[in-house]
């Protein structure tokens, strides 16, 4: 049967057809905006069937996704490990690329589980939410020196029902902070200072949580010292860097006497260090 005019299927393909120039994921993001703009999950939406006629809602926000804005901002929300995050301008958008970390760290505790959890630089709270979520006894802390990113963290552990075990706070790194921890998790600032992002990064998420010196890796030198202070003895530390990064990074963590594994990501890029104590 030929498509109805104005039916979500057809506007669904006009959307991902207008956005095949600016997103490499084109049509999950038109199911998406279109799953926004009729209040419902996206998996709902398709199984209800695509010949009823789309909502006037979605136009504004298609005009949005092909100003190149984020669909993460756009909706609000955004998926990571097993719970689903509230995300702002402000905060950067958590990627499934970092998820390379809480599988390491189940790896790492395989047959035990850590109790104590420190996540630096939380952001939106992904890594340390995702890891009280993974393991139901342990509590843990999340620092970040952003005020908005401190208040949509506070806001996602009370949303998935994690505050009793969450404690967010406003601070630069570990400083104040006294160990030792089982896990840690950082996803610092990576990224050169001349980098080339695409307009979806550079014109919408902070700038504070990318960039990180004319190498990328200013903030690595401040955390392996850190780290190195407060890791538990029989605990790891998983820290995100960018692909070209494994063994810059590391031999930062190795000149503090911590021995590192550099662990790939679903492409196969270096995404992870573990450090553990020698």
């Amino acid at each position: 049967m030929p498509e109805r005019a104005g039916s979500i299927r057809t506007v669904l393909n006009a959307a991902a057809a207008n956005l095949a120039s600016i997103s490499p994921t084109a049509r999950l993001d038109a199911e998406l905006l279109m799953a926004h703009a009729l209040g419902v999950p996206r998996d709902r939406m398709l199984l209800d069937g695509l010949d009823r006629e789309a909502p006037p809602a979605f136009t504004p926000l298609l005009a949005r996704r092909l100003a190149h804005e984020p669909v993460a901002y756009i909706i609000g929300e955004r998926d990571f490990w097993t719970i689903t995050l509230h995300v702002a301008p402000g905060v950067l958008i958590p990627r499934a690329d970092s998820e390379t970390l809480i599988e390491a760290a189940v790896a790492h505790f395989a047959n035990a589980a850590p109790a104590r959890i420190l996540d630096l630089g939380t952001g939106s709270g992904a890594l340390l939410l995702a890891a009280l979520s993974e393991w139901p006894q342990a509590s843990g802390i999340g620092v970040d020196a952003s005020k908005a990113a401190i208040a949509i963290a506070r806001s996602n552990a009370e949303r998935l029902d994690l505050s009793s075990r969450a404690d967010i706070r406003l601070g630069n790194w570990a400083d104040g902070l006294e160990g030792p921890f089982d896990l840690i998790l950082c996803n610092p600032p990576y990224v050169e200072a001349n980098a080339d992002l695409p307009r979806d990064v550079a014109d919408y998420e902070p700038a504070s949580a990318l960039f990180a010196g004319a190498d990328g890796l200013d903030d690595y030198r401040l955390l392996a010292p850190q780290i190195a202070r407060l890791l538990a003895h029989q605990g790891c530390a998983c820290v995100e860097i960018g692909k070209d990064q494994g063994q810059s990074a590391a031999a930062l963590f190795e000149a503090r006497h911590l021995t590192v594994t550099v662990c790939k990501d679903l492409a196969g890029h270096d995404r992870c260090l573990v450090v553990t104590r020698k």
